[in-house]
């Protein structure tokens, strides 16, 4: 698979990340439902033997299983990835299953070290602040990030969820590796200003789900989302899941699906070279939970798409965009 650099980095990343988001299982607010470990490791170590080159974690993802995950999956092969994992959720009360938001010094500090002892390794390559929450603490988590790079436990800092605003108040105290934001053909805020600001600046952009979670998967009829599990945040909190979006991404998904038979490629090759089309776009975050489905991602990190496909896609976004006016 192809790579490109991160930003100002000396990283070079596959197209395709692969995302450990889902594989955290549905023990807390954010979840995914239930998910076995055991599959889990064999399908980042698929991602892996496929040639993706590098992993993105958290520590909230499952309250530390994430983590602790990803560290077994990658003994023995911590050289041939790049490690990124992030910062700003913590939890009180694992039985509640709630996080909240915090970035003091001290929080970032002890959060860094408990991701370095779940993951098993000295040094993490890109560590993230996951949200800009609360906005008067970002300065502070900020600054501490920068002392961990000092301090040779971290390589690269970078954030999340962040504006172009708090980005700059970040690069005032130390250079901004990377942004990754929500974009996909659902979610593309990204689109109005923070894409051109961080290529301008030297910042590279990690993309997380470009399938919306799922939805642009095509797999998703009303009756498979209703039969979610109770502890899969898709249910209740995301509204590419329901009314009044659900119908129009299944009309869009019913046109992209043509287009992909047309072009003898997959729905997903379509969703995920869609986002990576942009020169902005580093790579793109996908996540799996089983080794069939990392295996049906792969390829699309070196799809590109023609110029009339590109537009005929855009004309059933800017149609799936007057139903919801």
């Amino acid at each position: 698979m192809k790579t490109r650099k991160l930003g100002y980095t000396d990283l070079h990343l596959t197209t395709i990340g692969f995302g450990a988001w889902a594989i955290g299982g549905g023990n807390w607010e954010w979840g995914w439902g239930p998910q076995d470990d055991q599959q889990s490791l064999e399908t980042i170590q698929r991602g892996l033997d496929l040639g993706i080159n590098w992993i993105d974690t958290a520590a909230a993802y499952g309250l530390g299983r994430s983590e602790e995950v990803v560290g077994k999956a990658i003994k023995g092969r911590r050289d041939e990835i790049t490690l990124a994992t992030k910062c700003g959720l913590v939890w009180e009360d694992p039985a509640s299953g709630k996080v909240i938001n915090r970035l003091t010094a001290k929080s970032v500090r002890q959060e860094a070290e408990n991701s370095l002892k779940r993951l098993e390794v000295d040094v993490i390559d890109l560590y993230q602040i996951h949200w800009p929450v609360p906005d008067g603490e970002i300065e502070a988590g900020w600054t501490e990030i920068a002392k961990l790079i000092e301090e040779g436990k971290v390589r690269y800092g970078g954030v999340s969820n962040f504006s172009v605003e708090q980005i700059k108040r970040c690069q005032a105290i130390h250079p901004v590796a990377s942004l990754q934001p929500p974009y996909s053909m659902l979610d593309r805020d990204v689109e109005d200003e923070l894409l051109a600001y961080c290529a301008a600046n030297q910042i590279g952009v990690v993309a997380y789900s470009p399938m919306a979670s799922g939805m642009l998967t095509g797999k998703y009829t009303r009756e498979r989302i209703d039969a979610l599990a109770e502890n899969d945040w898709r249910k209740y909190k995301n509204g590419h899941f329901q009314e009044p979006e659900l119908s129009a991404n299944i009309t869009l998904i019913d046109g992209l699906k043509e287009i992909a038979q047309r072009e003898a490629v997959s729905l997903i090759d379509v969703v995920v070279a869609w986002v990576l089309r942009r020169p902005e776009v580093t790579a793109a975050i996908v996540g799996a939970r089983r080794p069939d489905q990392i295996e049906g991602v792969v390829p699309a990190g070196d799809l590109e798409l023609p110029d009339d496909v590109l537009a005929e896609i855009e004309q059933l976004l800017e149609a799936r965009q007057q139903t919801l006016v």
